[in-house]
């Protein structure tokens, strides 16, 4: 674990939730939240990164903060907040079928600035729930132009208005970035029908070097202004799909940093120069390997590097 007072070398912003499962067997609860996996992933994969987030001051809180800490990921300092834990409640009938009830606190308020970092990352119900999401594009926008910004939306249809509102979010945070990742469901749910590759297309245009769309067990297609690469999924025994595509980004971000730490310049990962064919096929072989790992066991438990 990283000395406390040292400087990030990547910090992930977004939200920490306690999401609770209920069954007629029971209720059971787990730590959640896509940019919180993000960062635990990181911190597996070796690298000393703090999450900005949201945590409550009760027994749900503590654990998420216990969980984040194992894993040797930090809480930036003022995260914890003198308020309940936010939760995320999933109701399973019969069917296996959910609905979900949300009870989240989002703001950082808190946050004037950021220390300067390789990479900093976003995504998920932090881009988007007010006040919050304000922080959050007020962050991203104070960047540097020495550090990389990521981004991944992670759509959840039901804390969102319609697509017709969220798409112009989602496209005024990709101005903001270098990288972007979404799922071929996030892309359906944000443009219908259009074909993936005039999706990859769209994003592109707005500025980022690289956007990549998984495609689940199909793989992931990694997409350039000059180049576009197809890579399959890994075939593993799936246990369940929950963190894949939190471990991928985990993945990307690992790559990109290892990029830069190896000598390639921020502005040849911003122009996309650095992309060329085989290190998209290396970014991507790379990212697949740790989400067909995440996926062969059960809940968001990405993969250490030894595992690797």
């Amino acid at each position: 674990m990283s000395p406390v007072n040292s400087t990030p070398e990547i910090i992930v912003i977004g939200e920490a939730l306690t999401d609770i499962v209920e069954t007629d067997g029971g209720t059971a609860e787990f730590a959640g939240g896509s940019p919180m996996n993000v960062a635990i992933g990181l911190a597996r994969l070796g690298h000393e990164v703090q999450l900005v987030t949201r945590i409550g001051s009760d027994t749900r809180g503590d654990e998420i903060t216990r969980h984040v800490e194992e894993s040797g990921a930090r809480i930036f300092p003022g995260s914890v907040i003198d308020e309940p834990q936010s939760t995320a409640k999933a109701v399973l009938d019969h069917a296996g079928a959910a609905t979900y009830e949300f009870d989240i606190r989002w703001s950082l308020d808190f946050v004037d600035t950021l220390p300067a970092v390789r990479v900093l990352h976003t995504g998920s119900i932090a881009s988007f729930l007010a006040p919050g999401a304000a922080d959050v594009r007020r962050l991203l926008a104070a960047a540097g132009t020495e550090t990389i910004v990521t981004f991944d939306p992670n759509i959840r249809p039901t804390l969102l208005e319609s697509a017709a509102v969220t798409r112009p979010v989602v496209e005024d945070l990709a101005t903001l970035a270098g990288i972007v990742k979404l799922s071929d469901e996030d892309a359906e749910w944000l443009y219908g029908d259009t074909p993936l590759d005039q999706v990859l297309d769209r994003l592109l245009d707005l500025g980022p070097a690289l956007v990549i769309i998984t495609r689940g067990g199909d793989g992931a297609i990694l997409a350039t202004a000059s180049d576009r690469v197809i890579e399959p999924g890994v075939t593993v025994e799936v246990a369940d799909t929950i963190g894949a595509g939190d471990s991928f980004m985990s993945a990307l971000i690992h790559h990109v940093a290892g990029m830069l730490a190896g000598g390639v310049t921020p502005s040849a990962i911003r122009d996309g120069s650095a992309f060329d064919r085989g290190e998209l096929e290396r970014l991507g072989a790379f990212a697949a390997a740790c989400a067909a790992i995440t996926v062969s066991r059960k809940g968001a438990n990405p993969p250490t590097l030894a595992e690797l």
